[in-house]
């Protein structure tokens, strides 16, 4: 029994660390902006070392990546959990099921809004940029593949313009002083997509590369 819970209790507590680090990186990251900031910050405001840190990640680059991936997380499950409700509320219409996604998608930068803001202000590791288009690129992917099996017609123009529209979208909407007029700006993304839909016949949108 003694065997088998020590290394419990050893997961449990590298578990904590990272999360620890993960939260000090966040905030060090809003404070003192990527650039600015180091490991030393980190690990001082975490009440860890420094060999902790690299014992879980890489660097100051690897931190603000695993804190993007957890924010992508959660903003997949979002978008799940609004188009799964509106499924079962009996909507099957391609279109508004798009833009369902794209709303949670937005609300969800809204109610994270200083975390977004570190993806999305152009202060971030080299490379990023490049992160941030093959994410949505390979949710493009996904949703051709996905809609393709189920034998549902796709337009993959139409899905691509939908992306980069949502990432714009996303920069500009991180960065209003307040949340209201955080959510008008999301408002009109929401208008136009909904105007830009019948563009094409609105039967052959999917969901969009927005992780759903």
């Amino acid at each position: 029994m003694e065997k088998s819970e020590k290394p419990d209790r050893a997961a449990n507590r590298g578990a904590a660390t990272r999360s620890a680090l993960l939260e000090a990186a966040a905030h060090v990251f809003r404070t003192d902006g990527f650039a600015g900031s180091g490991v030393n910050e980190v690990v001082t405001r975490a009440g860890a070392s420094v060999g902790s840190l690299y014992h879980h990640f890489t660097g100051k680059a690897d931190l603000f990546l695993a804190l993007y991936e957890e924010f992508q997380q959660r903003q997949q499950d979002r978008t799940h959990q609004a188009v799964a409700h509106a499924r079962a509320q009996g909507e099957r219409h391609p279109a508004r099921l798009m833009t369902i996604a794209a709303r949670a998608y937005l609300e969800g930068c809204i109610e994270e809004r200083e975390t977004a803001w570190l993806f999305f202000n152009g202060d971030s590791p080299p490379g990023f940029d490049s992160t941030l288009r093959d994410r949505l690129r390979q949710w493009t992917d996904r949703n051709v593949a996905l809609f393709r099996k189920a034998e549902e017609p796709v337009d993959e123009a139409l899905l691509m313009v939908v992306s980069g529209t949502m990432l714009v979208a996303v920069s500009e909407i991180v960065r209003r002083p307040d949340d209201a007029q955080a959510r008008e700006l999301a408002d009109d993304v929401i208008a136009v997509l909904n105007q830009l839909v019948p563009l094409r016949s609105q039967e052959t949108l999917s969901l969009g590369a927005l992780g759903t």
